[in-house]
């Protein structure tokens, strides 16, 4: 059963009594939440993802998201992040519950999933090999990504680059894209189609929305892609679309620094590391008109693809 077949009332009622188990890419989650703003956002971003009875189905993840306490609901109301029990943050405005989720979500894949190599890097892919794109924010990675995935590339993740650590195949987990301050309005201009939900303000990044992930990227999140780039973007003003190659050793390091989990994998982290940039192309890249950015891409896929 698909979230978009639940009547919003029994997602609200499922969400404030046992949960609602959903399945995104290789994991299972439980949310649990009496909060509308909850229900709304899963309604809105998660409507082609697999859910089930939740007491029914085991879940990799057990999260809530709940006001803090009674006084809370009406003085500066808030909302707390739970995950098994525990509160691993600090209470966020109510108003940002929904991101909090995502937050929150992200954090649990990172911290727990070593039996991948997670690095903090969008992901996409077309014929059959993937571009990883890592780059620190502000630099149009998640701008990027959006325009991308609404121009034929799929979804494999807009934060985390789950690396197989047995077969080097790179998984899908492919949730909403995270869009904030600037970028919202860009890809509402480039795409008027994409569903982008309700903005949250004054957010520790900033306005902070989320872009509904491509139907055909949810169909298809069980479906690995192999390596093809690293590409590291950066949207400058008036700057030319232009690939530069870059350093196998250089994106090493910096893939490595950027990994949640490479010290705690040790040597097989290492070698998962290296035989990733063995099979990979690597470049920087600047642009600053997104449509320039797409075509650029889909030059580089086309001649893979030959």
């Amino acid at each position: 059963m698909k979230l978009l077949q639940l009547p919003p009332s029994d997602l609200r009622h499922q969400l404030a009594g046992n949960g609602v188990w959903l399945r995104t890419g290789p994991f299972s989650l439980r949310i649990r939440s009496r909060l509308p703003r909850v229900a709304e956002g899963l309604a809105e971003l998660y409507g082609q993802f697999e859910v089930r009875s939740a007491h029914q189905a085991f879940a990799d993840f057990h999260v809530e998201l709940n006001p803090p306490s009674r006084l809370r609901r009406w003085f500066r109301p808030q909302v707390n992040f739970s995950f098994d029990g525990a509160q691993p943050f600090k209470p966020l405005p109510l108003d940002q519950a929904y991101p909090m989720l995502e937050w929150g979500l992200n954090w649990c894949v990172s911290m727990h999933a070593h039996h991948y190599l997670i690095i903090h890097a969008a992901v996409v892919e077309k014929n059959g090999l993937a571009a990883i794109l890592p780059a620190p924010p502000g630099s149009g990675k998640s701008t990027l990504t959006a325009g991308l995935v609404l121009s034929g590339w799929r979804l494999l993740s807009d934060e985390l680059t789950l690396i197989d650590r047995r077969t080097g195949l790179l998984h899908a987990l492919p949730r909403p894209v995270s869009l904030k301050n600037q970028s919202i309005d860009v890809i509402r201009q480039f795409s008027p189609e994409a569903f982008i939900n309700r903005v949250s303000h004054d957010t520790a990044k900033g306005s902070v929305a989320h872009m509904r992930p491509p139907r055909d990227s949810v169909l298809r999140q069980h479906e690995p892609a192999r390596p093809g780039w690293v590409i590291f973007p950066k949207w400058e003003a008036g700057a030319e679309t232009q690939l530069t190659p870059r350093s196998r050793a250089e994106t090493f390091m910096f893939l490595a620094q950027n990994a949640f989990n490479y010290s705690h994998l040790g040597a097989d982290g290492f070698r998962v590391g290296t035989t990733l940039i063995d099979h990979a192309h690597c470049y920087d890249f600047r642009y600053s008109a997104l449509s320039e950015a797409v075509a650029a891409f889909d030059r580089l896929a086309e001649r893979r693809a030959v």
